[in-house]
């Protein structure tokens, strides 16, 4: 008997094509959802999801191989919901606008779900450790370098490792805040904000 790929445990079993079985789904995921948040990942195993939710295990195997793959799931549930957010910044009249909307967005989302989106953060480098979650990473380098495409931002930040670097510089900090509990939004934004265009200014000539 040959054992299941990594990956194979990764993946949905099958996809729910009927509205009750796409309820079931959901009910999963944010079964697992909560867990993670009130217990953490010690707690976090299959049975619990499977009573929080309501269903049985064997409803839970009927979709899904593994908590990784539930875990998976949830991860790319809230990716849609952070893209979704991202979807409203294709509008933006400068590049300093641009940036600071994509800072509201990214501070307002993680500090609706603090405690899970830092332990999604964390899980996320695991399960996507071979082929990675590129679409959040995709989008947000498209974003930031139409933001430094902008005139009123230096020119000369035009390349790809200060796309990267604000990236970074934007995620760590709110990654931070989170793990230690700060949710004062305003002042969060307001210090991310002052990191990003303080990296601009010293790092590069020409902003004002």
């Amino acid at each position: 008997m040959h054992k299941k790929s990594s990956r194979s445990l990764l993946e949905p079993r099958k996809k729910p094509v009927q509205a009750r079985s796409a309820a079931t789904v959901a009910t999963i995921i944010e079964a697992a959802a909560c867990i993670l948040e009130q217990r953490g990942l010690a707690d976090y195993t299959t049975s619990a999801i499977a009573n929080l939710a309501r269903v049985s295990p064997g409803s839970i195997y009927q979709y899904f191989p593994s908590r990784d793959a539930i875990t998976r799931a949830l991860i790319e549930r809230e990716t849609d919901l952070l893209l979704g957010d991202f979807g409203e910044l294709n509008d933006f009249s400068s590049g300093r606008d641009g940036l600071g909307s994509l800072i509201s967005a990214m501070v307002n989302r993680q500090l609706k779900r603090p405690t899970l989106t830092c332990l999604l953060n964390i899980e996320r480098k695991r399960l996507f450790a071979n082929d990675g979650d590129k679409r959040l990473k995709n989008e947000l380098v498209r974003i930031v370098w139409s933001c430094l495409e902008r005139s009123d931002l230096p020119s000369t930040a035009r390349h790809s490792s200060a796309a990267a670097d604000l990236i970074a510089i934007i995620g760590g900090i709110v990654d931070s805040a989170a793990q230690r509990g700060d949710a004062n939004a305003p002042l969060l934004i307001s210090r991310v904000r002052r990191a990003i265009f303080g990296y601009l200014q010293i790092t590069y000539d020409g902003l004002e």
